[in-house]
């Protein structure tokens, strides 16, 4: 067994608990306790959070008290959304949802970009990841060795419909998390290509894992918008570094949180 896997017990309570760490950064300061918003966005290529300060459509919120991010809040459907950028990788980005959930959020959508494994179709293009393959450190320590981190088929189903009626096309799969994107090697490209898996990136499994362990609503995308380097002209996201898809994307699902109130 690798030590990885050693001295875990995911049913064990926690010592250290999101909201210890809350307190003392409020304490230490000065801040007052303020809710994020009922919705909130990862963006770990920053490249959402970027436009909307630069189009002044994104104010920062003052009381948040992480020690390693700062969220901003921006209206999407005619609600105040929270989003978070550059949370980039599992432990990240479950340390800040961890976070983001104590703090009054009750779904969070991730929304990263990620590498082609399965051709579907030509980049960009946008994948509701259904289930991620567990090949990262995180969701260990919150669930017992499993393959697969599962989302909660309402929530697919919920985002696909938000989609789709709203005309994006959209795929719904697999995708495969790593905590190594310079080790995705081609005998583990083609190990995840044989399991149907659509594309790697570096959150969703933890996150899921994570959902399920504490009950919470998580949402994950991936946005295809490379070959991992191997074609000429890639990484390209669209317009405005894909931001115009990115937020019609969140606008559809945010319109179906506040339309339903995710009692799914």
């Amino acid at each position: 067994m690798p030590p990885l896997l050693n001295n875990k017990n995911p049913s064990s309570p926690s010592v250290f608990a999101p909201a210890a760490l809350l307190r003392e950064a409020r304490r230490q300061k000065g801040l007052a306790v303020v809710d994020v918003p009922s919705l909130c966005v990862l963006d770990p290529d920053g490249d959402i959070v970027r436009r909307l300060r630069s189009t002044g459509s994104a104010q920062r919120l003052e009381g948040w008290p992480c020690y390693h991010t700062m969220l901003d809040v921006f209206t999407l459907a005619s609600q105040t959304v929270g989003i978070v950028g550059c949370a980039v990788g599992s432990p990240f980005a479950v340390l800040v949802a961890e976070e983001l959930f104590a703090s009054g959020c009750r779904l969070l959508v991730s929304l990263t970009s990620a590498g082609q494994i399965t051709p579907v179709r030509p980049t960009p293009y946008f994948v509701v990841i259904d289930r991620a393959l567990r090949d990262e450190g995180t969701s260990y320590h919150y669930a017992t060795p499993s393959e697969y981190g599962e989302a909660d088929p309402r929530l697919i189903a919920m985002a696909f419909d938000a989609l789709t009626n709203k005309g994006l096309h959209v795929i719904v799969g697999s995708s495969w998390t790593t905590d190594a994107p310079f080790r995705e090697t081609a005998q583990a490209i083609e190990s995840a290509r044989s399991k149907g898996v659509l594309a790697v990136e570096m959150e969703a499994a933890a996150l899921y894992t994570f959902a399920r362990a504490k009950n919470k609503k998580i949402l994950c995308l991936a946005h295809v918008t490379n070959t991992m380097g191997q074609e000429g002209q890639d990484f390209e996201k669209g317009d405005a570094d894909g931001t115009a898809d990115t937020l019609a994307v969140l606008e559809a699902i945010a319109a179906q949180f506040a339309n339903h109130d995710i009692h799914v």
